[in-house]
């Protein structure tokens, strides 16, 4: 059984090939080169990030319906709880149908979807989740700066949105904040997914098992801190390393990245 166990997640995550070639992949962002001192770790030293692209948008719910129509085995009534936990869609009326608030909500960011769920999407559109650093790296800009590490003003709108209490209804994915780079919703909108591990793991069986994509987290740390003005960063390792990979959240959603080697033109 352990030596099929790849087998069966492989066959989990297939994703109908129609899908890639036939769905165009939202509008995507190209993240300049750079290096950036992430929150965590007791290395401080700068971190380089290569060139790549992010959605402009994290994947809305008319976007996942789509696509769980086009692969009924990621469909809430379908989903093996190995990946995705009971709350999988739990706003959803029905496999294939959001419900009464389909018109106040498709466009607004899909929620309560898992790391496997999430990942499983990306890869249909010929993606990949984002890693930690990429993450980060494209969060840190403001509306008019690509690193807004020692703006205050910045650091303040983020405080100010997370002290605010979770709205009914999630604002469309247009009418969030848009950064330097054109991408919207890195701030104030929700938590999103990550492809890498917690950057401060709180155990070490996902080193010691050869990183099994059972024990990936979304996430960004925070021990050793080198910015303690960035709070939020602070808050956001609170929530994600509580995390593991079939856990889904009324307010964690997801984008997709891509490698920057593959031409803008090809979006």
């Amino acid at each position: 059984m352990a030596r099929q166990l790849p087998l069966i997640l492989m066959l989990c995550f297939l994703c109908h090939i129609t899908v890639a070639q036939k769905t165009p992949p939202q509008q995507m962002a190209t993240i300049k080169s750079g290096t950036f001192v992430p929150l965590y770790g007791a290395d401080k030293a700068p971190v380089p990030v290569k060139a790549f692209l992010l959605d402009t948008y994290p994947v809305t719910n008319a976007e996942f319906l789509a696509f769980v129509k086009q692969n009924p085995q990621w469909q809430k009534s379908k989903v093996k709880r190995l990946f995705a936990d009971q709350n999988y869609l739990r706003h959803w009326a029905s496999d294939e149908s959001i419900g009464a608030d389909a018109a106040k909500i498709s466009n607004s960011p899909i929620v309560n979807v898992s790391w496997f769920a999430a990942k499983a999407y990306c890869e249909c559109q010929g993606k990949r989740l984002p890693s930690v650093n990429e993450w980060e790296y494209a969060a840190l800009a403001s509306e008019s700066k690509a690193d807004a590490t020692n703006d205050e003003r910045f650091y303040q709108r983020s405080l100010e949105w997370y002290s605010q209490p979770n709205p009914q209804y999630l604002p469309p994915v247009q009418k969030s904040f848009r950064n330097y780079y054109g991408v919207y919703g890195m701030i104030g909108l929700v938590w999103e997914w990550t492809s890498d591990y917690n950057s401060a793991m709180l155990v070490d069986d996902a080193r010691s098992t050869g990183s099994s994509d059972q024990q990936q987290f979304c996430g960004s740390g925070a021990s050793n801190a080198s910015n303690v003005k960035n709070y939020v960063a602070f808050m956001r390792y609170a929530f994600r390393s509580s995390l593991k990979a079939n856990y889904t959240v009324a307010n964690l959603g997801f984008r997709c990245a891509q490698s920057s080697k593959v031409s803008v033109a090809q979006k």
